[in-house]
């Protein structure tokens, strides 16, 4: 059995705690408020690199971590797109919000009834997921920081980001569904 409090659950859990750090920076009242707001976002999407890389290096792979992990990722992502939404309510933002909180409540469930009729492993995560979340953390932390950077466009350059996480989302709910249509026809079950 593994021990609960392993390097690869505390960073999982730090990311968690993390979300009411990025709230409370995204309402505070002063200029540097967004700028913090959008590294701490960052530095929390970072931990999500390490956890389980070092879960598998260390042999510390527990079923804790198992759950923590998707649980603290989409908790972040749902935050930051429904704070990201509140301050810039403009159509094509709600639209990617929907589509990428959508696609991660129907892969969820999705992956949730896989795993009830012992097919988990064909949606697996795989490298187009793992891809689309590095934008979508990358993108939102942009979103968050808002202001430009040496004269890059920050807040522009995260909807594009955004934009191309969303179309990724699509797609790879698209790929999950494709290898899990035969069991939801019912052609797999006995």
């Amino acid at each position: 059995m593994t021990h609960p409090y392993t390097i690869p659950n505390l960073l999982t859990a730090l990311r968690i705690a993390l979300i009411p750090a990025v709230v409370l920076l995204f309402y505070l009242p002063y200029d540097w408020a967004d700028m913090a707001c959008g590294l701490m976002f960052g530095l929390a999407g970072i931990t999500d690199s390490f956890d389980g890389y070092l879960a598998r290096r260390l042999g510390q792979v527990s079923p804790l971590g198992e759950f923590l992990d998707p649980v603290a990722d989409k908790l972040m992502v749902a935050t930051a797109l429904v704070l990201i939404v509140s301050r810039d309510p403009a159509w094509y933002v709600t639209l990617m919000a929907a589509v990428i909180i959508g696609r991660e409540i129907a892969i969820s469930a999705l992956r949730e009834w896989m795993a009830e009729i012992g097919a988990r492993t064909k949606v697996a995560v795989s490298a187009l997921g793992k891809f689309k979340t590095i934008l979508q953390i990358v993108g939102l932390s942009m979103l968050l920081f808002r202001q430009d950077l040496l004269f890059l466009p920050m807040y522009d350059i995260g909807l594009a980001l955004t934009g191309l996480a969303a179309a990724l989302t699509l797609w790879s709910m698209a790929a999950y569904l494709k290898l899990a249509w035969p069991d939801l026809r019912g052609r797999n079950r006995a």
